[in-house]
């Protein structure tokens, strides 16, 4: 095949995702309620040799397959859905989710996270949504048309801050080990200990948004007593900051919402 002839269908081709999940026929019938809900549609459904139950809504294509005694604790799977715009695919599956359990689950699998940008994703906004057989689809926005990044050795994406001081830095830092790796104890130490150091030299417009995530990070931990001492805390830095800039006031009021919404979300 000729390299012309490769890339024209290279051009038409698309990818599915296959991911392991469990092999009975009740895991089956959940894994279908659960995307179902999320809203997309069973495309294909196999029983017999073995099970397998595929799930589509335009360019977004999974396909799962059986595995006797699968532990989704064990799983290492993972698939990126590239799209124009995270938040309508964010807002479809937090409300299929919310009808699903009545609640938005944030910790166990399922879960997900929240949009947000992504500075090990060249600052693209996305979020993962870990399903109940443990895979971890990772939502991520598309680059604008004629984008060019920064790579590093090997062709690797750089890093891509946002701007702002040493506590927006290590909110960035947080992201990426909370939301991309997993590691919720890590964030949480890392992003507390920076607060903690910046709490006092640090701008509202800055130390919000940080406040606001370790509120999640504690939430996902299960720490409902101190996620609320952070509300509280937002809370007073938004009464104290009434007379900041527009930005700033934004930011603030920004943060204390999601960090109500995420504390209301745990308590169901």
């Amino acid at each position: 095949m000729t390299d012309a002839r490769f890339d024209d269908v290279a051009a038409r081709a698309f990818i599915v995702a296959l991911l392991p999940c469990g092999g009975s026929e009740a895991e089956q019938d959940a894994m279908v309620a659960f995307w179902s809900a999320l809203g997309l549609e069973v495309t294909y459904r196999q029983r017999r040799p073995y099970p397998v139950v595929s799930f589509g809504r335009g360019g977004i294509q999974l396909q799962y397959y059986g595995m006797p005694d699968w532990d989704p604790e064990a799983s290492h799977s993972t698939c990126v859905v590239v799209v124009p715009d995270t938040e309508p695919v964010y807002e479809s599956f937090a409300a299929g989710l919310r009808s699903l359990y009545g609640r938005l689950p944030v910790s166990g699998a399922p879960r997900v996270t929240r949009p947000r940008r992504r500075a090990n994703n060249a600052g693209l906004s996305g979020f993962s949504l870990i399903d109940p057989a443990g895979n971890w689809v990772r939502v991520t926005r598309a680059p604008d048309p004629g984008t060019e990044f920064a790579t590093g050795e090997g062709g690797t994406m750089t890093w891509t801050a946002g701007g702002g001081g040493a506590l927006a830095r290590a909110t960035e830092n947080a992201v990426v080990l909370a939301d991309s790796k997993g590691d919720v104890a890590q964030a949480r130490k890392t992003l507390g200990g920076a607060v903690r150091r910046a709490r006092a030299a640090t701008g509202a417009a800055e130390l919000a948004p940080a406040l606001a995530y370790l509120v999640e990070l504690a939430v996902r931990a299960g720490d409902l007593a101190a996620a609320g001492e952070l509300v509280a805390e937002l809370e007073a830095l938004a009464a104290t900051s009434g007379g900041a800039g527009a930005e700033s006031g934004a930011a603030v009021r920004a943060a204390v919402d999601e960090a109500r919404s995420l504390v209301a979300d745990a308590a169901g």
